[in-house]
């Protein structure tokens, strides 16, 4: 099923989120601060992070920070006492992938891992050859082996912007709502809340456009979401 890092302060949270996930058939490794979490990332192993955002000595939001600035993608859901829409924005930029406020059903949990993992292992659902790559522009993207290139050059992408990438890439010239972008991308409604998509959308601009204030390829359709622009060209290997 995939190896999960538990990452909490209140070994009574972390004993059962891991029984959960065991059931579920997941193999599961835990931690009570950001430095042995690093550690046991680093260490190889690990397919997701269930992160506490308030940890003794480094928080989960400084730890996520200092993955993605040295080139670790794997996906990270967050654990927060605090409902503050400031904090989700604010993990869901630094790179997360979900937001679950306590307290929370384990079988929410469970499911939020799931869809997370399946989501950043599953080959795009539309317009995408078995083997192939997807070229708009100076953009090329090889969806099976999660790569991007921009005139050559290598792009860092987590894996819920690859998602999104693919998915709006596959169909140039089409606009998409936030509440398809959720559903494809993300697989459910994430709490109502369609910033994420808007937070999402800027973050890969930021990695993919020349300038970010004057997109040539995410284009904005007001009032009914966002498109991507060009003609997508299939060359299959």
């Amino acid at each position: 099923m995939g190896h999960v890092l538990v990452v909490d302060d209140e070994p009574s949270i972390v004993e059962l989120v891991a029984w959960h996930l065991k059931k579920a058939g997941y193999s599961v490794k835990t931690a009570q601060d950001g430095e042995e979490a690093d550690r046991l990332v680093r260490a190889g192993g690990v397919d997701l992070v269930v992160l506490d955002v308030m940890l003794p000595g480094m928080d989960g939001l400084s730890l996520c920070r200092r993955w993605r600035e040295d080139g670790i993608e794997l996906p990270v859901i967050f654990l927060t006492a605090r409902d503050d829409e400031v904090d989700r924005v604010l993990g869901l930029d630094l790179g997360g992938d979900d937001y679950v406020t306590k307290p929370f059903l384990p079988r929410e949990l469970v499911s939020r891992v799931r869809a997370v993992l399946r989501r950043a292992r599953a080959v795009p659902r539309e317009g995408t050859a078995s083997e192939g790559v997807i070229r708009v522009g100076e953009i090329a993207i090889w969806p099976q082996e999660h790569r991007v290139e921009i005139a050559g050059r290598p792009v860092q992408l987590t894996p819920r912007e690859f998602s999104l990438l693919v998915v709006m890439a596959s169909k140039p010239g089409r606009v998409w709502t936030r509440d398809e972008l959720l559903d494809r991308v993300w697989g459910y409604t994430y709490a109502g809340d369609t910033r994420i998509v808007d937070v999402m959308v800027s973050h890969l601009r930021d990695k993919i456009e020349e300038d970010p204030r004057k997109p040539r390829y995410i284009t904005t359709v007001r009032g009914v979401g966002y498109g991507f622009g060009g003609k997508a060209e299939w060359e299959v290997r």
